[in-house]
């Protein structure tokens, strides 16, 4: 599969992972990026979009949770300009949450209690937007907010997102255009406007077979087939499951999961992030401290939580004290490693088993084998 792009002289190895991805790693469309101290040493591309369209330079990928940690910027944003308070209660700028005990923070380290929802909204009422937070309103949490933490998957997004829309007023997709992505000239947006549809690669996912009897399955992956767990609930706040490659979910803005961009946006994001043009070093500092760990209630699997961002823990091959990030459904990853000044981003259209995925891990290790 041809590659197209380029490397700075000593990343050759990074060419050599994205293309052994083609060849060993069922790769079909991809695209990576990665900065060094500001300047970008990676920008790769290859593939199919779609069937008869290639990947070019300038094509956008859906990123899945990847999305959250751009989420989050546009809330910390808002804190560093000082019009938001993370321990202010939500319902200071919503009065309508009508949950005075939960603070802003806890939306952002996922301690709010409302991973899933006791009533879930169909793909059509999350595209409105609207009824997503009328139901989050009227949920009460889960559990206790603020002893535990547990992954919302969904209403994430739509939890910070009202919050960026009662102190800005405008929708967290037009505040990140119009003041991080826009002025910053990151190709990244959320709700991608139907213009740019075209651009956009198609999503392969494969077909999941949720009929399975938890009863047979490994203990660990029980809560993952069972649809009155935690677990399944959280992926189920919106039912049926979400198609990105629909046209009216990919244009509406989902802030856990539709975000849509270049790898070269991506890994411009955490690069900007790392040079303070979007966040001032107080801010990102407070961001990225550790916040909560400990095995996710939703997850059931170890985590390190910041402000929004995921915080590495040990045994991921992203790991190195400092760093910080967001990886999404399927195999994209953006993070930023302070300490080795890099910035990364992968993004991809093929959808894989996160167990077993190898992709982007290659395309990590060949970049940290240069740095080393």
């Amino acid at each position: 599969m041809p590659v197209h792009g380029t490397t700075a002289p000593g990343f050759e190895r990074v060419h050599e992972a994205f293309a052994g991805n083609f060849t060993h790693c069922s790769e079909i469309g991809a695209a990576v990026c990665a900065y060094v101290d500001g300047e970008k040493v990676v920008d790769l591309w290859g593939g199919d979009a779609a069937e008869g369209r290639p990947w070019t330079e300038d094509t956008l990928q859906v990123v899945f949770s990847t999305t959250k940690a751009i989420t989050a910027a546009c809330a910390l944003h808002l804190v560093d300009r000082g019009v938001l308070d993370l321990d202010a209660p939500v319902t200071d700028y919503w009065p309508e949450f009508g949950k005075p005990d939960i603070p802003v923070r806890w939306l952002l380290t996922h301690q709010a209690g409302l991973a899933a929802l006791d009533t879930p909204v169909t793909p059509a009422e999350a595209v409105a937007w609207q009824p997503m937070i009328a139901a989050l309103e009227a949920q009460r949490p889960l559990w206790e907010p603020g002893t535990e933490s547990g992954y919302h998957a969904h209403t994430f997004g739509f939890l910070v997102g009202e919050v960026v829309r009662r102190v800005s007023g405008r929708s967290l997709g037009t505040y990140l255009r119009e003041e991080i992505t826009g002025p910053l000239g990151l190709d990244f947006r959320i709700g991608l406007p139907v213009a740019e549809h075209r651009r956009a690669a198609r999503i392969v996912s494969p077909k999941i077979d949720l009929s399975v009897d938890p009863a047979t399955l490994p203990e660990a992956l029980r809560p993952y087939f069972d649809p009155t767990s935690l677990t399944m609930r959280a992926s189920m706040a919106v039912t049926p499951f979400l198609d990105h490659n629909d046209p009216a979910q990919l244009a509406a803005e989902f802030p856990s999961s539709n975000g849509t961009g270049t790898a070269r946006g991506l890994a411009g994001f955490y690069a900007a992030l790392l040079d303070g043009r979007i966040l001032s070093p107080g801010t990102l500092a407070l961001a990225t401290a550790e916040q909560v760990s400990g095995v996710d209630k939703v997850l059931r699997v170890p985590v390190r939580i910041g402000l929004g961002f995921g915080l590495p823990t040990p045994d991921l091959f992203w790991h190195s004290p400092g760093a910080f990030g967001f990886s999404g459904y399927g195999g994209s990853l953006g993070f930023a490693d302070p300490a080795r000044g890099l910035a990364f981003g992968y993004v991809m259209n093929h959808v894989q088993d996160p167990v077993s995925d190898r992709r982007a891990a290659n395309l990590v290790e060949a970049v940290l084998e240069v740095l080393s």
